[in-house]
């Protein structure tokens, strides 16, 4: 069960292709969104391998 503190302290990130959860205290922060790597927060340019998260398919 999903606490009210797990909620509001974790979130999913904001690049469209990621499937990443990140808590708010360590995001990267982008245009005021919230990021799980700084691949994801550039948008990831090319060359980038993505947040390279475990089962995440971004980048």
């Amino acid at each position: 069960m999903t606490t009210l503190t797990e909620t509001l302290a974790d979130t999913r990130c904001a690049c469209p292709k990621c499937s990443c959860m990140v808590s708010l205290d360590k995001a990267i922060m982008a245009n005021d969104k919230p990021y799980c790597s700084r691949a994801c927060a550039d948008g990831h340019p090319e060359g980038s391998t993505g947040c390279k998260k475990s089962g995440c398919g971004c980048g």
